[in-house]
């Protein structure tokens, strides 16, 4: 078992956010993949944030996290707000969802 944050790019609080959503190092999280990876986190309460979504690609394919430009990154935006309307969001109202998307809620203390 390899800790997930001997990952370029994923620190100890990606690996704990990991954790809690049942994905306990990085070969499982090699094997899932970002996308269902970060599905997982979503339903477990983890706040959307694009950045941690294209640094999560960047990181399986071992590349700077920062390397995400252009066209790629304009795919992977369509691709996390395809995945954020299926996990996550799923039976909050829209206030709900709005308030959590400008960061007045915290998702974490109402789970």
């Amino acid at each position: 078992m390899t800790a997930i944050s001997s990952i370029r790019n994923l620190g100890p609080a990606m690996e704990t956010a990991f954790r809690d959503a049942g994905i306990p190092d990085a070969e499982t999280l090699r094997a899932l993949g970002a996308d269902a990876a970060y599905a997982k986190l979503l339903d477990n309460g983890h706040r959307a944030h694009f950045i941690s979504y294209y640094v999560l690609h960047m990181a399986l394919q071992g590349r700077p996290w920062n390397d995400c430009k252009g066209a790629e990154k304009t795919a992977l935006r369509q691709q996390f707000d395809a995945l954020k309307a299926t996990h996550g969001d799923a039976g909050r109202s829209e206030l709900e969802a709005f308030l959590d998307r400008i960061g007045v809620t915290d998702r974490h203390l109402r789970d």
